[in-house]
């Protein structure tokens, strides 16, 4: 399949409308989607009939699941690390053109959005839920880590909801949205044709967005927030685990959705976890470019890791679901271990 049919593109009135259009997929990222994506970018950037860019996903399932895990599993695995490398700094290279992109980038949400589809579309300037929608960071899960700009707003979400989605994976889904900061807006899936419709009209997409926006909700996250931000305050997540095991032992309201919490975290790459809390306290001293910077770093090391290929390897090959970390537990995972996927590396990332 070729990137032309993996992602489709259109001129609508004063839109520019993306398509990613590999539904059998879920819509998952491939490089050579990414490298249209950026060539259209910039030609729509420099059209003046171009007034803003709409991003969709094809089918009704998902807006983006992510990358092509299963492709950067087989180059790795096949020794060309080199090769999977130039996947992630080209996907970073795009996710720094959105975030730095002058004209109105709406990505319309109405399912699952993960990963490398949270890189295409987060960045923008707008991001609308539909009912269907579904986020999650569930990086820690395979042995890897929350990428693609995870550095920069996972810090920048309400409290300690950040850090809660980074070592968790938990997922999040439209009520919680705009409180979360993932969405800017929440619209009616029914709704979503004719806004899209409307947005490739001259209107201004704020007072378009405003109109179409359903009112606040309060999710299942958001009312847990308090509880959340206690529990995950914590520079280490040995201490985060504490704090949940007290909180379960506690008893009383939330004493079951702490034990519950505490076991999905046991489950995870003990590596992935330490590196995913240190780039939420990291990143929140840091600029978008140096949080970039410094997940180009860590993914130059993941891949020449073995969590990565263990977890691709127990939830998406062989599915069964039982992963070999190594190291096996948090204790083997020390602060040097940690600072060692931060420390620079020879061929650093050049952003645009």
């Amino acid at each position: 399949m070729t990137s032309q049919s993996e992602i489709l593109f259109e001129r609508r009135g004063a839109a520019g409308i993306v398509t990613l259009n590999r539904p059998q997929a879920l819509n998952a990222v491939t490089l050579g989607m990414v490298r249209a994506l950026r060539t259209q970018l910039d030609t729509w950037h420099d059209d003046p009939a171009v007034t803003r860019v709409i991003v969709t996903g094809a089918g009704d399932k998902a807006f983006s699941a992510g990358g092509d895990i299963r492709q950067i599993y087989d180059l790795g695995r096949a020794g060309k690390q080199d090769e999977a490398l130039d996947f992630f700094r080209e996907e970073y290279q795009l996710n720094t053109v959105i975030k730095k992109y002058r004209k109105p980038y709406i990505s319309l949400y109405d399912g699952i959005v993960m990963g490398g589809g949270i890189g295409l579309s987060i960045h923008g300037s707008h991001r609308v839920a539909g009912d269907r929608f579904l986020f999650a960071m569930p990086e820690v899960n395979i042995g890897f880590f929350p990428d693609i700009g995870a550095t920069w707003f996972l810090p920048r979400m309400p409290g300690e909801l950040g850090a809660y989605c980074a070592v968790t994976g938990e997922r999040l889904r439209a009520a919680d949205s705009v409180a979360a900061g993932i969405a800017t807006h929440r619209v009616s899936s029914q709704k979503f044709s004719e806004l899209l419709e409307a947005l490739c009209g001259t209107v201004s997409v704020d007072a378009l967005l405003g109109a179409f926006a359903a009112p606040a909700e309060s999710g299942p996250l958001t009312a847990r927030r308090a509880r959340i931000d206690r529990l995950f305050k914590a520079d280490t997540v040995e201490q985060i685990l504490q704090n949940l095991d007290a909180a379960a032992a506690g008893g009383g309201e939330g004493a079951e959705w702490a034990s519950d919490i505490a076991a999905t975290i046991r489950t995870r790459s003990p590596t992935s976890l330490k590196i995913a809390l240190e780039q939420v306290r990291q990143g929140a001293n840091l600029s978008f470019e140096d949080c970039m910077k410094a997940e180009f770093r860590i993914v130059s090391r993941i891949l020449h890791g073995e969590d990565f290929y263990e977890g691709v390897r127990a939830v998406i090959v062989d599915k069964d679901n039982v992963p070999k970390w190594h190291p096996a537990a948090l204790a083997e995972v020390g602060a040097a271990d940690v600072a060692r996927y931060f420390a620079p590396v020879p061929d650093e990332l050049v952003l645009p």
